[in-house]
């Protein structure tokens, strides 16, 4: 991890900076490639900010804060429960969102999240985490690649009202 990025767990209070950062990440990272009316029907239905607040402290959920400079820089949202079919019988977890403020994009705010999904996925025994990525996202791809992750399957994600295809990306731990 970064000695310049700090990890803390969110909880209830911090839900309307996850909501924030949320919705701002998204919008950055996907509106160039999807249509106007999708983005903001995708913002207003699916991603509102009541939905993204609802999520953080309810049971199974997992939020991370990631702070550069002393700045909220990033988050991470983990999932237990249940997890997509695949081949073998694992205990898993699912990394939902790990996104980073543009400003903080390669000052290893990225890493650092990571990091700390991968540590909590071994403290609560897990056997493998996994995570879904749109497959016209390389960046993402070559990330969660970097760190192990590989392709075991692929599901349907509705921004807006298009569907686009997300890979399901695995990664097998050792206890």
């Amino acid at each position: 991890m970064s000695d310049d990025v700090e990890i803390l767990l969110a909880g209830v209070s911090e839900a309307g900076l996850i909501a924030d950062i949320s919705r701002r990440t998204f919008r950055d990272s996907f509106a160039a490639q999807n249509t106007k009316e999708d983005m903001d029907l995708f913002l207003e239905k699916q991603f509102s900010r009541p939905k993204l607040m609802a999520e953080v402290g309810a049971p199974g959920n997992i939020f991370l804060l990631a702070y550069r400079d002393e700045r909220p820089a990033g988050y991470a949202c983990m999932r237990e429960g249940g997890h997509p079919s695949a081949p073998g019988n694992h205990r898993s977890v699912e990394i939902a969102r790990i996104y980073a403020e543009q400003w903080a994009i390669g000052k290893g705010v990225g890493n650092a999240l990571m990091s700390r999904c991968l540590e909590i996925a071994h403290e609560k025994a897990k056997t493998a985490v996994w995570l879904g990525v749109w497959e016209q996202n390389p960046r993402a791809i070559a990330f969660y690649s970097r760190w192990g992750f590989e392709k075991f399957g692929e599901h349907i994600f509705v921004v807006g009202e298009d569907p686009q295809t997300d890979w399901l990306m695995r990664k097998l731990l050792t206890t």
